[in-house]
């Protein structure tokens, strides 16, 4: 099997994170700079076999997109000129930022470390595609 790859998009970082080859639990990849997102997942799936981009979709409380898909669409707009057939699919970001700083407090991380927004992208990226995978799992599918 491929692997699953999330970004958690932003307007100067981008998190990443990818799951085992058997698509059970995503694991931090690491945070890159936006204006060079495209060149890792280049360089990326050059290297690992990948099924599916989850991009995380920044929602209002009310369901509704929020402003920052201003940038985020054209962003993948780009990023689809790299990864040719591999389908991006946006996943519902909400809350992610307050779960990644709750994962940091838990799991006892320095104020200082906690301060650190490319850690915090990172964590973001795998709580989004923990959570697809959960919803996938509660729709029956693999």
């Amino acid at each position: 099997m491929a692997r699953l790859l999330s970004i958690d998009f932003g307007k100067k970082r981008c998190g990443i994170a990818v799951t085992d080859t058997l698509q059970i639990i995503a694991n931090g990849l690491t945070t890159v700079a936006t204006s060079t997102l495209n060149d890792f997942i280049a360089s990326y799936l050059a290297k690992e076999k990948v099924e599916r981009i989850i991009v995380g979709l920044p929602t209002t409380m009310r369901g509704e997109e929020s402003e920052s898909m201003r940038y985020i669409r054209p962003g993948i707009e780009k990023l689809r000129k790299v990864t040719g057939e591999i389908p991006i699919e946006f996943f519902d970001e909400r809350f992610t930022s307050v779960l990644a700083h709750r994962a940091m407090i838990d799991g006892g991380m320095r104020k200082m470390a906690r301060r650190d927004k490319a850690i915090v992208d990172e964590i973001s990226a795998t709580i989004i595609l923990n959570d697809y995978i959960a919803a996938r799992e509660a729709r029956g599918g693999m």
